[in-house]
């Protein structure tokens, strides 16, 4: 948690200055100020304040072209190359479900929101920047070369706030607390016995939220004939075997706003220290896999037979991401994925203490 502390503007911007090949993310962190503080002490210099109603912005960026979307938390990013069609508004949560561009939106989440220019010398990077109460960034649109650079600007002058004033009012975060129960024989068997009638996977966040356990408590615990720990370097292997067999995925990466899907086949993985990368034309991954402490696989209960993914967890439990086969609404789990899933080396012994 950073410790907040109060920098003017040109604190920042002169921090900036004497660290400029810094990330935004890394120097906000080095100043103990959010990124999203950091993005809007250039309001008025290449950031302007916008609107987060995401019921306006997000259907007028259809006529914008291909773009990239951009979603993270801690441990990694997923960057996505497409364009923002089919969007569906919820009370609670929204969807973007366009061919390229797949997302799960929890708008209660989004606070603030930037229209950001930065000039490299070269070219002109242009992009959308949304930050939940705290400042954290939740996701991003960047422009790219066959974006509608009109549409995109007229879109901006619509939604343009009148305060421009080069700061944000950010929440101090408070460590999360919730009243979670602890796994006894009766909640395992309760678990155990709602997983077991699970017709959708969905419906596994109501079950764990019923009983007030966390997904890795859930996990944990319910048993190997429903989750199996694996080697936490198994994840290169997994998606080596991906490219050999020419297998699509699904890849989910989220925070508390947002989740960013990626579905189809994937082609080229590198390595570089820490980070496993995905560079693929239209779909880039960056995992720390220095963070990963637990790998799972997990097998639920669907609309046709057991759904397996692959989940990895950092050391407070948290999920950093996730992995399924492709599948189609009423299809069967592919073969290959399950062939792989079963397959990757084990860790006997399955309740983390």
């Amino acid at each position: 948690m950073n410790q907040h502390v109060k920098l003017t503007a040109d604190d920042i911007r002169q921090a900036k200055a004497e660290n400029p090949k810094k990330r935004e993310r890394e120097l906000a962190s080095d100043l103990g100020i959010s990124e999203g503080e950091l993005v809007a002490a250039w309001c008025g210099d290449g950031v302007i304040k916008v609107s987060c109603d995401l019921n306006t912005i997000l259907p007028r960026m259809e006529a914008v072209g291909e773009v990239m979307a951009l979603t993270r938390n801690e441990s990694s990013v997923h960057e996505k190359v497409g364009v923002y069609d089919n969007y569906i508004p919820g009370k609670h949560v929204s969807m973007m479900l366009g061919e390229m561009i797949d997302m799960r939106i929890f708008s209660g989440k989004w606070a603030h929101a930037f229209a950001v220019e930065r000039d490299n010398g070269d070219t002109i990077r242009r992009s959308l920047q949304f930050f939940d109460d705290f400042g954290d960034a939740i996701h991003k649109i960047h422009l790219r070369p066959d974006s509608n650079l009109d549409i995109w600007q007229k879109l901006i002058e619509d939604i343009t706030l009148d305060d421009q004033s080069p700061n944000i009012k950010v929440d101090q975060k408070i460590p999360d607390k919730p009243v979670l129960n602890e796994v006894t024989d009766e909640i395992l068997d309760t678990l155990r016995t709602r997983w077991t009638k699970m017709t959708d996977i969905h419906q596994f966040m109501m079950i764990i939220r019923k009983l007030k356990l966390t997904r890795h408590q859930a996990v944990t615990h319910v048993g190997e004939d429903f989750a199996w720990q694996l080697d936490t370097d198994c994840l290169h292997a997994m998606l080596q075997h991906a490219v050999n067999d020419q297998l699509p995925i699904m890849c989910f990466v989220g925070n508390k706003g947002c989740i960013q899907i990626h579905t189809g086949p994937i082609t080229n993985i590198k390595t570089m220290g820490p980070w496993l990368n995905i560079m693929d034309p239209n779909f880039h991954l960056h995992l720390r896999t220095d963070h990963i402490t637990e790998v799972w696989a997990v097998r639920k209960p669907g609309d046709k037979g057991q759904v397996t993914s692959l989940e990895a967890y950092n050391k407070d439990g948290e999920i950093i991401m996730q992995f399924f086969g492709k599948r189609e609404e009423g299809q069967e789990e592919r073969e290959g994925w399950r062939f792989i899933m079963e397959n990757l080396p084990r860790i006997s012994g399955n309740v983390s203490e």
